[in-house]
C-alpha cells in the first residue's frame, strides 16, 4: 500500500510541477491524474501496485468533501449572489458531459461490435 501511495503522490507532484511550468493553465491534480492514467495504460505502472491504495481512497471519498463543503458555507453570501449563473453552469456542463460520455460509449461499442464481426 505504501508503494501505491508513493505512485499516486508522485504523479500528483509531477502534475503540480508541470502546472507551475505552464503557469497554472491546467490544475496540477488534473495533469497528475492524466499522467497516472497514461502510466497505467502504457503499463509503466502496474495496476496492482496502486489498486489497494486507490480502493482505500475511494471508500473514504466522503472525507475529501468536508473541506469544500465548509468553504461553501464560509462563502454562502457570495455564492448566493451568483446562484443563477452557477446553476446554469452546472446544468449545461452536466448535459454536455452526459452527451460526450454517451457518444464515446457508442463509439467504443460500435468499434467492439465491428471487431467481433470482422473476427467471424
Amino acid at each position: 500500500m505504501i508503494k501505491g501511495l508513493f505512485h499516486i503522490l508522485f504523479f500528483y507532484f509531477l502534475g503540480e510541477v508541470l502546472s507551475i511550468l505552464i503557469n497554472g493553465f491546467i490544475p496540477g491534480s488534473v495533469i497528475g491524474m492524466v499522467l497516472l492514467f497514461l502510466a497505467l495504460f502504457f503499463k509503466v505502472v502496474e495496476p496492482e501496485k496502486v489498486k489497494d491504495t486507490a480502493t482505500v481512497i475511494t471508500k473514504n471519498m466522503a472525507l475529501f468533501f468536508v473541506p469544500p463543503a465548509v468553504g461553501l458555507m464560509a462563502y454562502a453570501e457570495i455564492i448566493s449572489k451568483s446562484i443563477w449563473a452557477i446553476s446554469l453552469a452546472i446544468i449545461v456542463s452536466t448535459v454536455l458531459t452526459i452527451i460526450v460520455v454517451a457518444l464515446v460509449q457508442e463509439h467504443f461499442e460500435n468499434r467492439q461490435l465491428k471487431k467481433k464481426n470482422d473476427d467471424r
